[in-house]
């Protein structure tokens, strides 16, 4: 199976599971096959309500499994708009625009641009060390989203020991955080 075959999977498996995402669940075990077994089965046990309230949980109300790569680097800093502009400009040069409610960071976001552009392996390489950390995070929690996640990680080439060292520095030190106006 090719990369993209596995991350344009791995970017509906990491939407919010509504409707449409059970819709398509079919055509994507049948596309990405064995690779996302681990996660398949727990999905559907868990059944549409009780996924999308781990999903809620998960990714929306701990900070640490966060969707959006940039925050793991920028944290909610003006730096962070910085590179999520240049994240845009890096999809603009390739064709793509975002829909207006999308940031460029979403996971899933990027990893459709990545099944679609040879560019976006090396996007998701930039982000290693956070893709690490949520993988870490969601591990930690025993989620079933770690397999989403670790099937991604494998997908891309080794991790280095400089993206395992930046990955152990942004784990003890958290995101960054700015002063304004001497609030924090």
């Amino acid at each position: 199976m090719t990369r993209p075959v596995i991350w344009q999977a791995a970017a509906h498996l990491l939407a919010y599971p509504d409707e449409r995402f059970w819709r398509r669940l079919p055509l994507i075990e049948e596309a990405a096959e064995p690779y996302f077994t681990d996660f398949l089965a727990p999905a559907a046990e868990l059944g549409p309500g009780e996924l999308a309230a781990h999903y809620v949980e998960t990714f929306d109300l701990q900070r640490r499994c966060c969707l959006y790569l940039t925050y793991y680097t920028d944290g909610d800093t003006r730096r962070r708009g910085e590179s999520l502009a240049a994240l845009k400009r890096r999809y603009r040069a390739a064709g793509w625009e975002l829909m207006d409610d999308e940031l460029p960071d979403f996971l899933p976001v990027m990893l459709e641009f990545a099944a679609c552009e040879p560019s976006g392996a090396a996007l998701l390489q930039e982000h290693r060390a956070g893709l690490e950390l949520l993988l870490s995070a969601l591990s930690e929690r025993d989620s079933p989203y770690r397999h989403v996640i670790g099937t991604v990680c494998g997908a891309l080439p080794p991790i280095t020991p400089a993206e395992r060292a930046r990955a152990a520095r942004l784990a003890s030190a958290g995101p960054p955080a700015e002063s304004v106006g001497g609030y924090r």
